[in-house]
């Protein structure tokens, strides 16, 4: 009897001191990550730009989950990234976007392809139609076909990278002052957004210098390519004193390392010469004459000690390879605009989220943006830039160690690069 009690005792003693032993424990688990998935190109010709596409979102979320996350009623939450290998194909890309839906990751980011972002879009829409419990936010940070934004804008698309509309206002600004080009090549790669590229240097041309003759227009097969030099040859026939091209990846390197060895000189006015290798490729060939166009540069801050050169700092000093050495800023841009609009949602809910986001404002020590809230465009400066040597002066920072850089040119102001937009969006019930 006295066994009996005491085990009776025992018992309600565990019943009572174990909930309060776990409790601590309890409260400290941490609470689920909000899961992005990147759906690129991590294989194949490209995978160096689905390989930096990493090294920049990892570094994105890391800055937000070193202060802690993102913090939603019941907590903070930290981002996780998970990545699915397109192999730049849009087959390959559906097939992921099936696996990343079945895994319930409500963010979708993309960017290194137009046409796979295109397909993306329509697969978005119909999955969110289908399975409202289940939704997706499609986050674009690189696929710049403007009719993304146009004719197939989506209120589950935003898109953080300028179009290849607004990039080409640049570049060909540059060209309308410059008197000495007369005669334009233009080069790209076979697809929805090599076309876009030429489609607007032939309208903004005509525009802006009639004068000026296209002495050849031609796309050729994207990542096929091994050898440019019958390209730059027919450039050179031609009598072709600038080309223009939205090459990027080996396309760009390739290009241009076969005009550096044909020691051909003309201009080149392109989207991505500062990136992926470009900078060592074209050498000393590129000095003067080699201009790109992005949201930001590492030589724009202007002054040694500004927050802009710490930014810079801060991303080689966690990435110190020379072959590292590209940052973007609009995906840092991307990924704090997701974390504050997550936020002020009070949910992960991409509806949620995708309302706080339209009209969202970004600003930091050296940038601001708005998402601007009709065709879910990024509105924000583009920077002109021309390549020079890295010990000329003015140029703080080289590219990936090739000891060239690239120096700020013209300035274009926020307001200045927004275009007009066709969208008609249908928005979902708040």
């Amino acid at each position: 009897m006295k066994l009996r009690l005491s085990s009776r005792l025992l018992s309600l003693a565990l019943a009572i001191t174990l909930p309060l032993a776990l409790s601590p424990a309890r409260a400290a688990a941490p609470l689920a990550p909000i899961r992005i998935g990147m759906i690129d190109g991590l294989s194949g010709p490209f995978a160096n730009a689905g390989e930096a596409v990493v090294r920049n979102i990892s570094y994105a979320i890391e800055r937000v989950n070193a202060r802690g996350g993102v913090t939603l009623p019941d907590g903070k939450h930290l981002l996780q990234l998970s990545t699915f290998d397109n192999k730049l194909g849009v087959e390959d890309s559906l097939v992921q976007f099936r696996q990343l839906t079945d895994e319930r990751i409500p963010f979708l980011i993309e960017g290194n392809s137009s046409a796979v972002a295109a397909a993306l879009i329509d697969a978005v829409n119909k999955h969110n139609q289908r399975e409202p419990d289940r939704r997706v936010l499609f986050l674009n940070y690189s696929a710049v076909d403007p009719t993304l934004t146009n004719e197939k804008c989506s209120f589950w698309h935003f898109r953080f990278d300028a179009s290849a509309d607004m990039r080409m206002q640049a570049l060909t600004e540059a060209i309308k002052a410059d008197t000495a080009t007369r005669k334009v090549y233009l080069i790209g790669q076979d697809y929805s957004f090599g076309r876009q590229v030429a489609k607007a240097a032939r309208e903004q041309l005509a525009a802006k210098r009639p004068d000026i003759a296209i002495v050849g227009d031609e796309l050729h097969p994207i990542g096929k390519i091994k050898d440019f030099a019958p390209y730059i040859a027919k450039m050179r026939s031609a009598g072709a004193d600038a080309v223009i091209t939205g090459n990027w990846g080996n396309d760009l390197t390739l290009l241009v390392k076969a005009a550096r060895d044909a020691g051909f000189k003309a201009k080149f006015y392109t989207f991505y010469a500062n990136s992926l290798g470009a900078p060592a490729a074209i050498g000393e060939a590129g000095v003067g004459v080699v201009r790109a166009v992005a949201e930001w540069h590492p030589n724009a801050g202007g002054n040694p000690g500004s927050p802009s050169d710490a930014y810079y700092q801060a991303f080689r000093q966690r990435y110190p390879q020379p072959k590292d050495d590209y940052l973007y800023l609009r995906m840092q841009v991307m990924i704090d605009m997701l974390a504050k609009a997550i936020e002020k949602a009070g949910s992960a809910d991409p509806k949620a989220v995708a309302y706080a986001l339209e009209g969202a404002q970004y600003q930091s020590a050296f940038h601001s943006a708005t998402m601007r809230a009709q065709d879910h465009q990024l509105i924000q400066p583009l920077y002109l830039m021309q390549m020079q040597r890295a010990d000329s002066g003015g140029i703080r920072f080289d590219n990936e160690g090739s000891g060239y850089g690239f120096r700020t040119e013209r300035f274009i102001p926020a307001e200045q690069t927004a275009l007009p937009s066709s969208c008609r969006m249908q928005r979902p019930p708040r």
